[in-house]
């Protein structure tokens, strides 16, 4: 298996919110790191640097949805391969637990070491984030 090839399986697995198909993908001290400051990780009350599959697990299967309560829809725009690195750049949308739409581009960066992806960098419109989760209100984590 190629690395874009073994980065696509990943997605498939968080996907699936099955703990162990997500745990299989992720090296033991991978990493997941996005913007500080970004409108998930503040509406969470999470960490935006995320440490070890099952802080990654975690986040997937217990924090995520309680922004995203009805899934993400993830719209491929390109993806890039090159080494060990794949790029991701993907539209998302939602609707938000409040009930606000959302939909906002990002490029993920996948470190592979093999079948498994060892670091996630994350980069998206962080301004733009925030005004689609929060308005015009202040920043305030949900509970």
């Amino acid at each position: 298996m190629d690395s874009k090839q073994a980065a696509l399986a990943v997605w498939q697995a968080f996907g699936t919110r099955d703990a162990d198909r997500i745990r299989a993908v992720l090296t033991d001290d991978a990493e997941w790191l996005a913007p500080a400051g970004n409108a998930t990780a503040t509406a969470l009350g999470v960490t935006h640097h995320m440490i070890g599959a099952e802080a990654i697990v975690r986040f997937l299967l217990d924090d995520y949805p309680r922004l995203f309560c009805n899934g993400m829809r993830i719209e491929p725009i390109s993806l890039t391969a090159e080494g060990d690195r794949v790029v991701f750049e993907q539209r998302h949308s939602a609707t938000l637990a409040g009930g606000r739409d959302y939909a906002l581009d990002y490029v993920f960066i996948f470190e592979m070491q093999g079948a498994r992806v060892r670091r996630i960098r994350e980069y998206m419109d962080t301004r733009s984030g925030h005004s689609q989760v929060f308005g015009s209100a202040s920043p305030v984590p949900i509970v």
